[in-house]
């Protein structure tokens, strides 16, 4: 692969995103590392949410994403550890483009975090870009995460944040959302979460809830196909007339657990609960991977 694909060069203003300059403080330098998929070919959608993740929120982040593919859509995050990281992991294994706006400068020196270096290079090797208002030498500080989100903000069409305490930065990223008036969405979770405070809250103030990746498609304005309809409503409809045993097998699947774990929680003898599950799994409501079992 040829190395110009690394170089860092200033983007002239013409070259940007068209909404990001319709912002109020746009920004007055964007330098970029790999390629920029056109804006006029592709939906920019930001996700974002908390460094400090769970297991469901790294596995709604990668299923959601994962049910875009084949979607003229870019995937913007911040290439910070946690969700973004995950983001952006999703979209290449989706075979999406993905856009990384770090707090940062672009150069390897100084790219934060430094533990995401790799993610990085292959962000730019599959078509994706690195991009920044600050100059390629300029290291991270504090007051630059928030001032970054404004780019990502401002140059998306919607933001879908996932997992957020109620002082995370990903809700730094979705007022600025509100503000430049663009859509918000959010991943509802458990009420008992600290991660879902965020969410809920977003959730009171009109943002769209997303439970699947149909109601994200449709959302961004897509037409979902009939069969993707049919099987998210069949499985709702599994889930409506099933047994109290699946409905609680259900909800303790908020995050994926060990089988022998999720059998002591369910208080269901041995022999019931294995026929219940193989049920479960039949009924496509839930699987087994990696020796966990999890909501399908």
């Amino acid at each position: 692969m040829s190395d110009a694909i690394y170089k860092i060069r200033q983007l002239q203003n013409e070259e940007f995103p068209a909404p990001l300059l319709e912002i109020p403080q746009p920004p007055k330098e964007l330098w970029i590392q790999g390629e920029l998929p056109s804006p006029e070919e592709y939906i920019y959608l930001a996700v974002v949410g908390t460094r400090k993740y769970t297991n469901y929120g790294k596995e709604v982040c990668e299923k959601l994403i994962a049910g875009l593919r084949g979607h003229p859509i870019v995937i913007v995050s911040g290439l910070a550890l946690g969700i973004d990281a995950i983001a952006h992991k999703a979209a290449l294994d989706a075979g999406l483009k993905t856009i990384a706006v770090p707090g940062s400068g672009l150069d390897p020196k100084v790219l934060y975090p430094s533990a995401n270096q790799g993610l990085a290079r292959k962000i730019v090797e599959s078509g994706g870009c690195l991009l920044s208002e600050f100059a390629p030498d300029f290291r991270a500080a504090v007051w630059t995460f928030p001032q970054r989100n404004r780019i990502v903000a401002g140059m998306c069409k919607a933001v879908l944040v996932i997992e957020a305490p109620e002082k995370s930065g990903a809700l730094i990223t979705s007022r600025l959302a509100t503000d430049y008036n663009r859509d918000v969405f959010t991943v509802p979770g458990s009420i008992f979460s600290e991660n879902s405070q965020g969410p809920h809250m977003l959730v009171r103030l009109g943002a769209t809830p997303i439970r699947h990746s149909n109601d994200l498609l449709e959302a961004l304005g897509f037409e979902v196909s009939e069969n993707e309809t049919k099987n998210t409503a069949r499985k709702n409809q599994e889930l409506e007339n099933g047994t109290p045993e699946e409905k609680l097998i259900w909800e303790l699947l908020a995050e994926p657990c060990p089988r022998d774990d999720l059998m002591r929680k369910a208080g269901i003898p041995i022999a019931k609960a294995n026929a219940l599950l193989s049920i479960m799994e039949i009924k496509g409501l839930i699987k087994e991977s990696l020796g966990e079992i999890r909501r399908a």
